[in-house]
């Protein structure tokens, strides 16, 4: 452990070496007074931190070196934001999704679980929150941007094959800059819901300015300005300083990602209600090839009557809910859904391609054991009945690197999708 050099809320040993990078490259840029610009560099991450860290009614110290605190419920972060100062908490939904018969590949898998929870639990009436270290936001490229996807602006229009139902058409989507992708995609019709069994891996992430997801995604809007929900699980150091799966939920507003939406609760607007669940905490067990599968059952969902978006973990985890208030398109209905993974680098669609995997890093053609996979698919509209979808599309903009297609088992349609990234297919 290095020798920690500031003072109270000292940092340690790597915050030492970033901070003489900031110095160095001050100096580089001709700046004399470099050590008023850190100071105030730190007085800015230090009141972040405040803002991100809230006062604890209980702090759990987990077994994998994680700091929870148990906020209580009314003075989480979600009401710093200017359209919930008045806000009446919905404790639970008025509405309440019928479940699902189980499917025999279902049944072969395992739900996963959070790490933390070994060690403690949080008290009814406060929620958990993982604790934010300085580090983390000290290697962001800017404080406005720590917690946020990076916004992927469109490149150009480009040709993909589509595959509907085992029939081929092209379609012309927009690829986004820094982005690839391997998904699911349904949309026409006015959604409120969707849901699915989603494959847990571990995929290998390159650098630390990259990341990989697996997740269900609700949107509306154009391509270039669209509001979005998402949830599933990630790795990205970027924001958790690690290559651990992590658990997360995602939201933006208007614009993409430019300038609003963040993972989990490190900006105000998703309302959490449960004590058990602390979003963006890492999860395990990891699946296994040729072994043991491991999944998580997400559902997102708009209750018709307060038109708040709920989150909802296994069969009975109502996590939270994202208010109608901070949205504009989404405070009403969705108009697509996209079930399937992500990769962010900016060296996608470049050679040398990015090495960082989607799903476990496998093609889809592996399949069950092998390729990651979302199972249990399905979208909820005003008639409150869970269907798969009429129309969907699998699609890969970078089908060498990741790709995916439906497959259907059992009568019931899977979605698989990933890849490696860098390969003999993929230089």
């Amino acid at each position: 452990m290095g020798k920690r050099f500031w003072t109270k809320n000292g940092l340690g040993y790597n915050d030492k070496v970033i901070l003489l990078a900031m110095v160095f490259m001050i100096l580089m840029d001709g700046v004399v007074d470099g050590e008023s610009l850190i100071k105030q560099k730190l007085l800015e991450v230090n009141k972040r931190l405040k803002l991100l860290n809230r006062p604890a009614v209980k702090s759990i110290q987990s077994e994998d070196g994680e700091i929870i605190d148990c906020i209580d419920l009314f003075k989480q972060p979600a009401f710093d934001h200017p359209m919930l100062k008045n806000h009446t908490i919905q404790m639970k939904p008025t509405y309440d999704p019928p479940t699902m018969r189980t499917t025999k590949q279902e049944s072969s898998t395992k739900l996963v679980s959070q790490v933390w929870r070994r060690s403690g639990s949080c008290p009814q009436g406060t929620i958990p929150i993982r604790r934010i270290r300085k580090i983390n936001i000290l290697k962001a490229n800017s404080l406005e941007d720590y917690g946020r996807k990076r916004s992927p602006a469109s490149s150009r229009a480009s040709s993909s094959t589509r595959t509907m139902r085992g029939a081929s058409q092209t379609n012309h989507f927009n690829q986004k800059a820094n982005q690839s992708v391997a998904i699911l995609l349904t949309e026409g019709y006015n959604y409120i819901g969707a849901k699915g069994d989603i494959n847990v891996w571990n995929p290998y992430v390159e650098s630390d300015d990259e990341y990989t997801t697996a997740q269900i995604c609700i949107k509306d809007g154009p391509y270039y300005d669209f509001e979005s929900i998402e949830s599933g699980w990630t790795v990205n150091p970027g924001v958790y300083g690690d290559r651990r799966t992590r658990f997360f939920s995602y939201w933006t507003v208007t614009d993409a990602s430019k300038k609003t939406g963040c993972f989990d609760l490190l900006c105000p607007g998703f309302v959490q209600t449960s004590n058990e669940i602390a979003l963006g905490s890492a999860i395990e067990p990891i699946s296994v090839t040729a072994g043991p599968q491991y999944h998580i059952a997400l559902t997102i969902f708009k209750d018709p009557y307060t038109r708040n978006w709920w989150l909802q973990m296994g069969n009975d985890i109502k996590i939270g809910y994202w208010p109608p208030d901070i949205f504009s398109g989404l405070s009403h209905i969705a108009s697509s859904v996209e079930w399937g993974g992500q990769v962010y680098s900016t060296n996608v669609r470049k050679i040398p391609h990015t090495s960082t995997a989607m799903g476990s890093g496998e093609f889809p053609a592996f399949m069950y054991g092998s390729a990651c996979y979302i199972g249990h698919i399905r979208i909820l509209d005003y008639s409150l009945t869970w269907k798969y979808p009429s129309w969907v599309y699998p699609l890969a903009d970078e089908y060498n690197c990741y790709n995916a297609f439906s497959w259907i088992e059992d009568t019931e349609p899977t979605l698989y999708f990933g890849g490696p990234g860098r390969s003999f297919k993929c230089p």
